[in-house]
């Protein structure tokens, strides 16, 4: 019972705490704490109360005015307190983030801290140095950097940043509030140029001064070139400018002076003049060419505009206005005006005109529109001074096409308008406009929904392929050639709608049934017939509309053939497999056309001729007679599988191709009389070992001759083991070889054919393909020394039988050339290379060039020579290799041509 007691007074004691706290809290939470002394042990008020009389107002407007609310008729005076503190004039407006590696001593009485280590550094904002050594006095805010050399002896130079300024110093000094500072021995580079000054001075972000200063392309400490100047203005990314300027060579001055210097440091597009080359000619004199201006003329267009002038009075202009749009279009157009004079005072007015243009598939899918534009004179090619090449160039070829294929739709659309010239006759041929109308394959008897596998009958599709052109042609000598142009204005259509049906595979073969159908439309009927009278063949013509067509049914079959030869496992060699890929159609085309074709007399000795009423339309006519046979072929495939006995991974053993594929084609014709047995066509192609590559092709009649050569109706194989008489025959050889790293490159082949070149600067109107085209034309200003030597070969070779001209047999005519470019590292410095051409048929040398370069570091220095051929010449060279610099250069051309 006590124990009960007990507990229960413990109870009681504990309740009776709770209620006195809750008594006590609820009590001072009520009417708050307001010991008016215990704010000032914080701050001190410095709003005093306002008392106004609130006696006439209301209690809601009167508690605003005063600050004072009514809460349970308890008074609360609501007062607010303020820090005031100055901020020093010298103080930076972000914080500076510093970096000691080594170690940081702060010197307090004199309010500085310095820092320590290799990679001691600090960063204000967008200002940023290294330096081994750098001091913050915080009274002047200046940061001072200091060069030092570590326990090896090696200089660590001070290094400031500030956006895409660099620099590098001996000592610096900078004001992080100002934006100033101060540097000795600096280093700097804008671009592709290296500055260096005793002094450099900087007032802002993009404007400081340099004193005693030199620009170089040359990135060494003591530059090989240098152009010197006592005072320079720099404007980041914008331009340099000097007092009076002069260059150096080898730290040693050059006593030739400039007044004034100003130096381009913007990078992308800008307008500016371009610099002239000085050449000479011997028709028209000395020559100040390629002189110009580049002006852009906004974000999507461009210009060029150049001018040379010779000393005989003779002059060319070119403007080559270019524009782009990304994601539209893009393309560029020249203009070419010559008017030359030699020393007769005598010459001739020529023009060009090339466009180019192509539009981009993102900004209309489906549609496309591509211009090659290149017409002019036919004088203009053969009066290009010192361009050999161009002016052996007779042919002038434009296109301009439009295409569009429909979303979700079968078909699709093709216009264009073509053009071409004959410089030498002088003959012009327009096609315009030539319309082409697709219909993709359909497929009428599938369904629309296919559950399981299609009928054999819903694979057959038909499509239909529509051409319709019209072209014209004059002379560019006649006065009015829009007279001559509609009078031999002619059009034409052809419609072709194939049938074809796609079996399903039976074992190994594939058969496919074809059935084609052609139609031709034509606007005359030309009909030649001998004059007995004046013993000459007349010739009528009769415009209209006619039409003439032509049916041929088929059915093809073809399969594969694999088989593989096996090596032991020790061998190196390990499989030769071989692959044949046999295909034979059955083909009849009934004779539709016999009825187009006549016969007449063509001379005095009643010689007769068969011929077609439509054989001068554009798409001439069908062809008369039946075909009733077999069209057959058979590809071979070779490929050899080889072991690397030095490798034992996956990669062991690779594939190696020796004959991509040797086909033979031809045809067996059962209905005709004689020579059913069409000629066979043969071709090879290969790539040996990844070195040579190889392709070969010819043609072989399978019958014999007679003592005229002529070909008889008998197989050859019956007189002796042949398969017949080859016809014709082409085989073509390359190879390359080179030593060093097989990774690097080898400059352009300079005999390459570079079409659509500016007259004057001899290079593609495209600034990549000018580039290339450089490279090309001038092979000894970009060697590749990583490359020991390398050689390049090619040869070709064809045969073809032609007639003796005697009417007594045939002969055979061959022709044969060899092409090659080689290179030869003399030391790490010098470098010769070659590339010419010889035709073992006529025993002729071609072009031959030769080259000699040196290496010097930012220099370079080129020799080409072409001592022998029709077009000889000699260039030397010497320019800085960097881009900006390409016009300072020292330049010897001389051509000497054999005419």
């Amino acid at each position: 019972m006590n124990q009960l007691n007990k507990g229960k007074t413990k109870y009681i004691l504990v309740l009776g705490s709770l209620l006195l706290l809750f008594f006590i809290t609820m009590n001072y939470s009520v009417r708050g704490f307001n010991t008016k002394h215990f704010h000032s042990f914080l701050t001190t008020d410095t709003v005093p109360v306002v008392k106004k009389d609130t006696s006439k107002l209301k209690s809601r407007d009167a508690a605003e005015l005063t600050g004072i609310k009514k809460i349970a008729s308890i008074d609360t005076i609501i007062k607010t307190d303020t820090f005031s503190f100055k901020i020093s004039k010298n103080g930076l407006d972000e914080p500076v983030v510093y970096h000691a590696d080594d170690s940081m001593v702060m010197d307090v009485p004199s309010k500085k801290i310095i820092l320590y280590g290799k990679k001691a550094n600090v960063k204000y904002i967008d200002n940023e140095l290294f330096a081994p050594l750098i001091e913050y006095d915080q009274q002047t805010n200046l940061m001072s950097a200091y060069m030092t050399r570590d326990s090896a002896g090696k200089i660590i130079y001070a290094r400031f940043n500030q956006g895409d300024i660099i620099t590098q110093s001996d000592t610096l000094r900078f004001n992080p509030k100002t934006g100033k500072g101060l540097s000795k021995g600096t280093y700097t580079q804008q671009g592709e140029i290296f500055i260096y000054s005793e002094k450099f001075k900087k007032v802002d972000a993009d404007v400081f001064y340099a004193y005693r200063g030199r620009f170089t392309t040359c990135n060494l400490d003591t530059p090989h070139f240098a152009f010197v100047s006592k005072k320079i203005k720099f404007i980041n990314k914008k331009m340099a400018i000097t007092g009076p300027v002069h260059p150096e060579f080898e730290n040693v001055p050059i006593p030739v002076y400039l007044p004034f210097g100003i130096y381009p440091l913007s990078q992308g597009r800008h307008s500016g003049i371009l610099a002239p080359t000085f050449t000479a000619n011997e028709q028209l004199g000395l020559a100040l060419e390629g002189l110009g201006y580049y002006k852009v003329l906004s974000d999507k267009w461009d210009i060029v505009t150049r001018g040379t002038i010779y000393s005989y009075g003779g002059w060319t202009a070119n403007v080559s206005p270019r524009y782009y749009k990304r994601y539209h279009y893009q393309g560029n157009l020249a203009v070419d005006i010559q008017h030359l004079r030699d020393l007769d005072k005598s010459g001739a007015r020529n023009f060009n005109v090339r466009w180019s243009h192509a539009s981009d598939s993102k900004a209309r899918p489906g549609v496309s529109f591509n211009a090659s534009l290149n017409a002019g004179s036919s004088g203009f090619n053969s009066s290009v001074p010192n361009s050999p090449q161009r002016n052996f160039q007779n042919q002038l070829n434009s296109s301009i096409t439009y295409s569009k294929v429909w979303k979700d739709k079968p078909f699709n659309i093709n216009i264009s308008a073509n053009h071409n010239q004959n410089t030498n006759s002088k003959l012009i041929n327009i096609n315009l406009p030539d319309i082409g109308f697709n219909v993709n394959t359909l497929y009428p008897f599938r369904r629309k929904e296919v559950i399981g596998a299609y009928k054999w009958y819903e694979n057959l599709g038909i499509a239909l392929n529509t051409n319709a052109r019209s072209l014209s042609s004059f002379y560019d000598t006649v006065g009015n050639f829009f007279n001559q142009f509609s009078k031999n204005y002619q059009w034409g259509a052809s419609h072709n709608v194939p049938i074809t049906l796609s079996l399903p595979q039976l074992g190994n073969f594939q058969i496919s049934p074809n059935v084609t159908y052609q139609e031709k439309w034509y606007q005359e009927k030309f009909t030649r017939s001998w004059n007995p009278n004046d013993k000459k063949l007349d010739t009528t013509i009769n415009k209209g509309f006619y039409t003439a067509r032509e049916m041929s049914f088929g059915v093809g079959v073809s399969t594969r053939i694999f088989g593989m030869y096996g090596f032991k496992k020790s061998s190196k060699v390990q499989a030769i497999r071989h692959e044949i890929r046999p295909s034979m159609s059955v083909n009849y085309k009934p004779d539709f056309n016999r009825r187009l074709y006549y016969t007449t007399q063509i001379d005095t000795l009643g010689n007769k001729g068969r011929y077609s009423f439509y054989d001068r339309s554009i798409f001439g006519s069908f062809s008369e007679g039946k075909f009733g046979g077999l069209s057959f072929g058979l590809d071979n495939n070779l490929q050899m599988k080889v072991r690397n006995r030095k490798d034992t991974g996956d990669a062991a053993i690779k594939k190696v191709t020796l004959l991509d594929g040797f086909s033979i084609n031809g045809s067996y014709n059962f209905l005709l009389d004689s020579f059913k047995l069409s000629p066979l066509s043969l071709s090879l192609r290969t790539n040996l070992f990844d070195k040579v590559s190889i392709s070969a092709g010819g043609t072989v009649y399978p019958y014999q001759t007679d003592s005229k050569g002529e070909f008889i109706n008998k197989a050859a194989w019956r007189k002796k083991v042949s398969i017949g008489t080859l016809t014709s025959a082409n085989i073509a050889l390359q190879t390359q070889f080179k030593g060093g790293d097989k990774k690097e490159k080898l400059p352009i082949n300079n005999q390459q054919n570079n079409t659509g070149l500016n007259p004057i600067s001899g290079l593609p109107l495209n600034e990549y393909q000018q580039e290339a085209a450089y490279i090309s034309n001038n092979p000894g200003e970009f060697a590749n020394f990583n490359i020991p030597w390398s050689i390049s070969l090619s040869y070709a070779f064809n045969y073809n039988r032609v007639p003796n001209g005697l009417g007594t047999g045939y002969k055979a005519q061959f022709s044969q050339n060899i092409n090659w470019t080689g290179s030869l590292n003399l030391t790490s410095k010098w470098q010769m290379g070659m590339t010419g051409s010889y035709n073992i048929t006529a025993k002729d040398l071609g072009l031959i060039s030769m080259y000699l370069t040196r290496e010097m570091h930012c220099w370079q220095m080129a020799i080409n020579i072409s001592p022998v051929g029709k077009y000889r010449s000699f260039n030397i060279s010497i320019s800085p290799k960097s881009g900006i610099l390409r016009d300072l250069k020292i330049n010897r051309t001389r051509y000497f041509y054999d005419l």
